[in-house]
């Protein structure tokens, strides 16, 4: 463990997530000050921020975009500060689930059969059977998320997913057990199983108390579960690799993991899944936050071994 950092949290920032990352950076704060680090915190609100050269490391608790599509990592990398999570590109990609699904695709893994939609009038796509799943190609957190069972609600669903930014992916929807896995410094943790109590896992059944179960550890087979880990790790490396990810699946009845998306900064409430992943795993929240500035140091200490005295 390193001591008495200056450690910089960023929290809010500009997108449609920021009362979630509020949160996440607020949690953060608290491990990262008890764990006798000097924290300062930064709310890029208006995607823009100035750092203190005395800063040794930032922690991103940021969510969504300018947090998670690569534009603070890149802004970082220029100005030689390390940070937590994916590097710039690799938080790019996966940001864009479009881009994520043609890349994880050419690695052999399996995605719903899907289209792209730009036009808020176009109708169901030829080739696609409901139900589908109607997603904003660039937000998380499951914001825009629309389900769609009949055709009658084809219409209604398509423009509300669109308020949020073309052009949208629709997924036919995969029959199974939602599964997240979290990756941290490339290894797998407890797998968690998402059961909302009615419906999908929208928005609303993710940040409603008591609107969805979450097991963890996932009860599968330790054949199943290598199977999830290693689709897991292998999406992960399929986008360039990173330190820390959540990774979604829908695991079919014949035990087929068919990847929903990779999520480049996970949440970090204490009650967000890769700490409750974390927690099964042996490591406690505020371990969990050393463990990622850790990380994100580690390449900083890798270069000071090796140049020359």
């Amino acid at each position: 463990m390193t001591e008495n950092l200056n450690v910089c949290v960023m929290l809010g920032g500009p997108s449609c997530e920021r009362d979630v990352s509020l949160k996440s950076g607020a949690a953060v704060v608290e491990a990262l000050r008890y764990l006798g680090h000097r924290v300062i915190e930064l709310d890029p609100v208006d995607g823009k921020f100035q750092l203190s050269s005395a800063v040794d490391v930032v922690f991103l608790a940021l969510h969504g975009a300018f947090g998670e599509d690569g534009t603070v990592q890149k802004e970082l990398d220029e100005l030689g500060v390390p940070y937590t999570g994916c590097s710039a590109e690799v938080s790019r990609l996966a940001f864009n689930k479009i881009h994520t699904k043609r890349m994880c695709e050419k690695h052999g893994l399996i995605t719903a059969k899907d289209q792209i939609i730009k036009d808020a009038d176009a109708g169901i796509p030829i080739g696609l059977s409901l139900p589908l799943v109607l997603k904003p190609t660039m937000q998380g957190s499951s914001i825009g998320l629309e389900f769609v069972e009949t055709a009658t609600t084809w219409s209604n669903s398509l423009y509300k997913t669109m308020e949020f930014g073309g052009p949208v992916l629709v997924e036919e929807k995969i029959v199974g057990r939602e599964i997240t896995v979290g990756i941290l410094g490339g290894e797998s943790l407890p797998l968690v199983e998402i059961i909302p109590k009615e419906g999908g896992y929208d928005y609303t059944n993710k940040y409603t108390s008591g609107a969805t179960d979450y097991i963890c550890p996932a009860q599968f087979t330790e054949s199943e579960t290598r199977r999830i880990k290693s689709a897991a790790e292998r999406s992960l490396m399929a986008l360039g690799g990173g330190n820390c990810a959540r990774v979604d699946f829908i695991v079919r009845e014949d035990g087929e993991p068919v990847l929903l998306e990779v999520n480049t900064l996970p949440g970090m409430t204490s009650t967000s899944l890769l700490p409750r992943a974390a927690q099964e795993a042996g490591l406690n929240f505020n371990e969990l936050c050393q463990r990622l500035v850790d990380l994100a140091l580690e390449p900083v200490k890798q270069l000071a071994q090796t140049e020359p005295i």
